[in-house]
């Protein structure tokens, strides 16, 4: 049987975690590193896999649409600081189960497309939201056992768009005939990276509003960055995991809240709870970026400010190379405080993430 984290909780002890000192104003910038924990403090319990259920989520609105691009960070593949996290030696079997375009309400583009996962660790259905046509699943065009062209236009297995009275999944002659000559196509669709964004289920930071976090800000953010029309050339892809409250579902989730209250940090919240610090895993996020045809020497542009991600997510033998890193500045920062999510809970929060947990966040 292969090896790969357990879906329960540790049931050790919590491990102690350092509590941040919580600056009275917006933080400053930082400068992380391993060694960023205080001095005797322990090492957090290593990552493991999702529950196997947590409930949809609809990601929210509000976040204004700001036209500007983000800036890249050059990521060096033989930097590590720390130790590495942990990794499942082989990746999870994926499989696209339906595809469908999805029209936006966030911004004017047309090639907005919903893949759903299924996957051979849990029996949940994880999300790739692919910007720009260009990016495709393999296993959802691979033929199937009684494959027609009907029902390969039902499940999306096709090109182009759908239109009514259209009886086959491929292109028109025409419509070949354009795309191998180029019409339409813009000429840097090849020129750079496309924008990845690795998303964890956060049903309170996206659907009901809660100022805790920035979870629901940076996914209406990673949609506006990959809509604009120099990152559309290239297309992008979020994927969307369901592993909600860094994996340890949303009823001890509102528990870790109600710890918070209490004095706690969201790490020091968890660990009381006798679960890691962040029980998510990235295996399946990999697996799907393989499917989409990510993988290779080309690349990816990661939007995170999390270390541990970007290895993570490049997966044990390094089948997805991060090329460059997207800084996600929170909202309010970048505006100095005219807009985004704001509060005492969602700084402190912010705070512990660069302090507790080595995440690269500058307010600039």
């Amino acid at each position: 049987m292969p090896e790969f984290a357990a879906h329960a909780s540790p049931s050790s002890a919590p491990v102690s975690s350092p509590r941040p000192q919580y600056p009275s104003h917006a933080i400053p910038d930082f400068e992380l590193s391993s060694e960023h924990d205080h001095d005797g403090s322990e090492t957090l319990p290593p990552t493991i896999t999702s529950p196997a259920f947590t409930p949809p989520a609809t990601p929210g609105t509000g976040t204004p649409a700001l036209e500007r691009d983000a800036k890249s960070i050059p990521v060096d593949p033989q930097f590590q600081e720390g130790p590495p996290p942990r990794l499942l030696e082989t990746l999870p079997e994926v499989f696209c189960e339906a595809r469908a375009r999805i029209p936006p309400t966030i911004a004017k583009i047309e090639t907005m497309f919903l893949h759903v996962y299924r996957n051979n660790l849990d029996n949940k259905e994880h999300l790739a939201i692919v910007f720009g046509p260009d990016i495709r699943s393999e296993s959802l065009n691979a033929p199937r056992p009684g494959d027609t062209e009907h029902q390969r236009m039902i499940r999306g297995a096709y090109e182009g768009r759908l239109y009514p009275g259209r009886t086959t999944s491929k292109l028109s002659r025409v419509e070949q005939i354009q795309q191998e000559s180029g019409v339409g196509r813009n000429p840097e669709s090849h020129s750079k990276a496309p924008l990845v964004r690795i998303h964890s289920e956060c049903y309170t930071g996206e659907t009901v509003w809660s100022a805790r976090c920035d979870c629901g800000e940076q996914l209406e953010e990673a949609a506006r960055l990959m809509s604009l029309p120099q990152n559309m050339a290239t297309g992008g892809v979020i994927i969307y995991l369901r592993q909600e409250g860094r994996g340890i579902g949303l009823g001890e989730k509102l528990k870790a809240y109600n710890l918070q209250d209490l004095g706690n940090d969201t790490v020091e919240a968890n660990l009381l709870l006798r679960h890691p610090a962040d029980a998510r895993s990235y295996g399946l996020a990999t697996a799907m970026l393989l499917d989409l045809g990510l993988g290779g020497e080309r690349g990816i542009r990661l939007l995170t400010n999390n270390p541990d991600k970007i290895r993570a997510v490049e997966g044990p033998n390094r089948e997805v190379f991060v090329k460059e890193r997207v800084a996600m500045v929170p909202l309010a920062w970048q505006t100095g405080g005219k807009r985004g999510v704001q509060g005492e809970d969602v700084e402190k929060y912010l705070s512990t993430k660069i302090m507790a947990m080595g995440h690269m966040l500058s307010s600039r």
